[in-house]
């Protein structure tokens, strides 16, 4: 008997209300996580990954109109909630890493008071001392020593940064995190090293993580499954061996043919044609349609229902790959 997803996102509509019109941002996007499992969300710029991530936390700006579906966090619909009950959620049910290290800490605080704060905030009654004594024993585990919590975050190098963040995400034992680019703008040394505290963690504690990012090798080398999303919309959900191996969606096979191998012969890239749909007035039909080698008559009418093709492996495709032949 499969276990109970500690999260599971059905059907989730979320539109940006513009002069111009709705933005389509979340559309019908729905995929479960399990206990310790990492997911990967990828895709190109502007295709709702990060729209998903904060609609989870019900992070949205005010012309952010969430038009359907559910989203459960351990059995509690998190969308039903009044604003207060979702503080209650935020940082202790699910937290997040901001994608901008720098922008997410205040400039003008001590690193560890604002970590102190986070917790004092969600735990009431929680004196400083005990909470400075949660951040001691944060530092050590995204790398950091003790010592600098009473730096700010200008005397921090970027990686430092990016640890702190981590740990403040950590600071109140979420049941998931959601890291959004967690490794952006470090250098590729600094970006394993975090990588790394990051499986560890999550095995350590485990824990649930999404990992939302346009890099195919992050998603490789830290998630179980892999969602991939294009234009609003996810159009294929599988293992990470799964979605490497044998991608069924024509834009997944796409995405991997764009990306170096060091295993087998050289091979030239082969880069997708096109550009992203306005979400302003996608196409009809399979919002891929437009750039798709495989398209059929169905495609430019009908959207293609999000089914599982066996072993949860799930596409929206009408004509989807058959493995081998291309």
């Amino acid at each position: 008997m499969k276990d109970k997803p500690i999260l599971s996102v059905r059907n989730l509509t979320m539109h940006y209300h513009t002069r111009k019109g709705d933005v389509s941002a979340v559309d019908d996007v729905s995929f479960e996580l399990a206990r310790g499992q990492s997911l990967g969300l990828v895709g190109e710029s502007g295709c709702g990954k990060t729209s998903v991530a904060f609609t989870l936390l019900r992070l949205l700006p005010e012309n952010a109109q969430l038009l359907g579906g559910n989203v459960y966090l351990d059995g509690c619909d998190v969308l039903a909630l009044d604003n207060n009950e979702i503080r209650k959620v935020r940082w202790r049910g699910i937290s997040m890493v901001f994608q901008a290290a720098m922008n997410a800490l205040d400039p003008v605080y001590r690193v560890g008071d604002q970590i102190v704060e986070a917790l004092q905030t969600h735990f009431r009654g929680l004196s400083e001392t005990e909470a400075r004594d949660r951040v001691t024993e944060l530092f050590p585990m995204v790398g950091l020593d003790p010592s600098l919590m009473d730096r700010y975050p200008h005397e921090f190098s970027g990686g430092m940064r990016q640890r702190a963040v981590i740990a403040m995400a950590l600071s109140c034992d979420p049941k998931v995190i959601i890291a959004d680019e967690p490794t952006t703008a470090l250098d590729v040394i600094v970006q394993d090293r975090i990588l790394d505290e990051l499986r560890t963690i999550q095995r350590k504690m485990d824990m649930s993580m999404i990992y939302i990012t346009h890099d195919i090798a992050v998603v490789a080398e830290v998630s179980d499954r892999i969602g991939v999303m294009y234009a609003g919309r996810m159009a294929e959900l599988a293992s990470a061996v799964d979605v490497f191996e044998k991608p069924f969606h024509p834009y997944t096979h796409a995405l991997m043919n764009a990306f170096p191998s060091i295993e087998g012969e050289k091979q030239e890239l082969k880069a997708l044609p096109g550009e992203p749909p306005d979400l302003l007035s996608p196409p009809s039909g399979c919002r891929f349609h437009p750039r798709c080698p495989r398209r059929i008559e169905a495609c430019h009418r009908l959207q293609p229902p999000f089914e599982d093709k066996g072993e949860d492996h799930f596409v929206a495709c009408w004509n989807p790959r058959e493995v081998g032949n291309g």
